[in-house]
């Protein structure tokens, strides 16, 4: 079978065994690669760019190795190719648990119980709870669902058709690594600098088709247009803003504004602002059906580019040979 078609099969089951299954309740791949990045970080800490670009390169560089590795070995075996593809893919996408956390805080606000959807949104973001209502945490939610649209799934997905098995488990390390050492906190503005750096990186072509699919699923693909360019250069994130201010113009909302983060206050710029209307709890819901048909149409995308991409190299090599 070929590279492109294993990808195709074993990403699509992958992302069918994470609608299905979810992330395992214990010995989830992503935090047995944590608890070996954080093992490593006890090693080679220091308060230098240069230890923490050696971190970044030893666990992101462990982790694509491993993964070339067990592609090579399965190689010569259709199934054995497609069964690790799928497997590396529901190991590295996030999308069902990013759905129910979203769903669980979005039903506590509809039941009028903001406390236990202040206690349940550390689980989706690393917002100040206390500081929010049930207006401020439904829109702390909507923000979080835009943007883990991309990190834990489109942006793997992408990876995935340009690299295979090492593409999907690279991305995820660079992406781990980023929330374990990326943060501006003095422990780890110099030490985490590169791990930020590569997640940027990483992260830009996954958010751009993020926001490109959000305006298409979305219900006001014009505003989702708008919104993007008119406000996404103002985020201070580069990924997060094109992906936010999408899912803002296509829902018909506002993001960003005043947050807290670790006791921190942020003003960000406003998302949307010139024709959206305030974050409600019922967007919630739209927020996480938008995200699945992103998911599933970025599936589509990644895959079929895969194949159209290997036909035209084959075919030009094909011409190479008999001219």
């Amino acid at each position: 079978m070929r590279a492109d078609r294993v990808f195709a099969y074993g990403a699509a089951a992958g992302l069918f065994g994470d609608l299905l299954l979810g992330d395992p309740r214990r010995g989830h791949p992503v935090a047995v690669f944590g608890r070996a990045a954080g093992a490593v970080e006890r090693v080679l800490w220091r308060d230098h760019r240069g230890w923490g670009l050696l971190h970044t390169a030893v666990c992101a560089g462990s982790a694509v190795a491993l993964g070339a590795a067990a592609q090579h070995v399965v190689r010569p075996s259709r199934t054995a190719s497609v069964a690790l593809t799928a497997a590396a893919t529901w190991a590295v996408v996030g999308g069902t648990s990013l759905v129910r956390e979203a769903r669980v805080i979005g039903r506590a606000l509809e039941a009028g119980d903001v406390e236990r959807a202040r206690d349940r949104l550390p689980h989706l973001c690393g917002r100040d709870p206390q500081a929010l209502d049930a207006d401020g945490i439904a829109r702390a939610v909507v923000e979080s669902v835009a943007e883990n649209t991309s990190d834990a799934v489109v942006g793997a997905l992408v990876w995935g058709a340009v690299g295979g098995v090492p593409g999907l488990v690279g991305f995820r390390a660079v992406n781990t690594l980023d929330a374990m050492v990326g943060h501006k906190s003095p422990k780890y503005r110099r030490y985490g600098w590169a791990s930020a750096r590569l997640d940027d990186l990483a992260g830009w072509p996954g958010a751009r088709l993020t926001a490109v699919l959000a305006a298409v699923a979305g219900g006001d693909p014009r505003g989702a247009v708008r919104a993007w360019r008119a406000d996404a250069g103002r985020h201070p994130s580069p990924n997060a803003g094109p992906v936010e201010a999408s899912f803002a113009g296509a829902l018909g909302v506002r993001l960003g504004g005043t947050l807290s983060y670790g006791g921190r206050v942020e003003h960000r710029p406003v998302l949307n602002g010139a024709t959206g209307r305030a974050v409600q709890v019922a967007d919630i819901e739209r927020a996480v059906r938008l995200s699945r048909r992103v998911s599933w149409l970025a599936l589509g995308v990644c895959a079929g580019a895969r194949l159209l991409t290997s036909d035209r190299f084959k075919n030009r090599f094909k011409r190479g040979r008999t001219s």
